[in-house]
């Protein structure tokens, strides 16, 4: 295709997206004349190809081809109701898939859905890494509050590092340095930058009712504040384990230095760029 025919058609394509329920959606309608089907008959057998495709992948047909009313003019002013399918950009995807690639604009759909759709997956995996990095910069805030806390109570630095160990046996049933070497991580790093984001949440939640509590409770000393963080993180595996989720059974996240690492660089890269710009 020449260049000018793929900037045309891409113009066209993003010229005809819309949002549904506040989905980004095509319309099967007016997708099935522009990927060069003169007729609805053919494109149809097409959707039902990619729903089909859709159910096999062990996704929702009726989320991804959700089946909408389309009004048409006829003569004299009348109108009338045909069947239409407002398209996720998978569906697109999965119906450029099946459709006839001796056509050239279903070939620049094929590829057209399959950037958006990566493209999609790359901003998704960014926001989680991104929460992962708050959430780990939370629970850091937290414990260095809780230490400040404790020492106001009677604990002293290595005091806090034995009972925030206590605390991890108690919400992940097995001690730090046994849990470590299961998800890999070294022996000189915290725990938590190799931890699932919820895994990090749960930490964070049962130092702050660790954090109150002290103070509502006015406990002092080691052995009693050393209670209360056990109890606050079994209580918040009990939360876990009712909702289905057993916390040493996560898998390991990637190192969350690593991750931050990462985003910064891929942040000074867009930077750059749009400087040039």
């Amino acid at each position: 295709m020449k260049t000018e025919e793929i900037i045309e058609l891409f113009r066209q394509f993003e010229s005809i997206a819309n949002e549904y329920e506040g989905v980004e959606c095509w319309s099967a309608r007016e997708l099935c004349g522009l990927l060069g089907y003169a007729k609805w008959e053919k494109f149809n057998n097409v959707l039902e190809k990619a729903k089909d495709a859709c159910t096999n992948a062990g996704e929702e047909p009726d989320y991804h081809f959700p089946r909408v009313g389309k009004m048409i003019a006829l003569a004299k002013g009348a109108q009338r109701e045909i069947d239409d399918y407002m398209l996720t950009r998978y569906a697109c995807y999965l119906v450029a898939q099946n459709g006839d690639p001796r056509k050239p604009q279903v070939a620049f759909a094929q590829n057209y859905f399959a950037v958006q759709t990566r493209r999609a997956e790359l901003v998704q995996q960014r926001i989680f890494d991104y929460e992962r990095i708050q959430a780990r910069t939370k629970l850091a805030e937290t414990e260095k509050r809780l230490s400040g806390i404790l020492y106001e109570h009677g604990v002293d630095s290595k005091g806090f590092a034995l009972i925030r160990s206590k605390g991890d046996k108690a919400l992940f049933r097995i001690d730090t340095a046994l849990l470590k070497r299961k998800l890999g991580a070294p022996e000189s790093r915290p725990l938590a930058d190799f931890l699932p984001t919820i895994s990090i949440k749960a930490k964070d939640f049962a130092a702050e009712m660790t954090s109150v509590n002290v103070q509502q409770k006015d406990l002092y000393g080691q052995q009693e504040i050393g209670k209360e963080h056990v109890d606050n993180n079994a209580a918040v595996r009990d939360m876990l384990l009712q909702r289905g989720i057993v916390p040493e059974q996560l898998p390991p996240s990637e190192d969350v230095k690593k991750v931050e690492r990462r985003l910064k660089s891929e942040e000074k890269r867009l930077t750059g760029k749009a400087k040039k710009k």
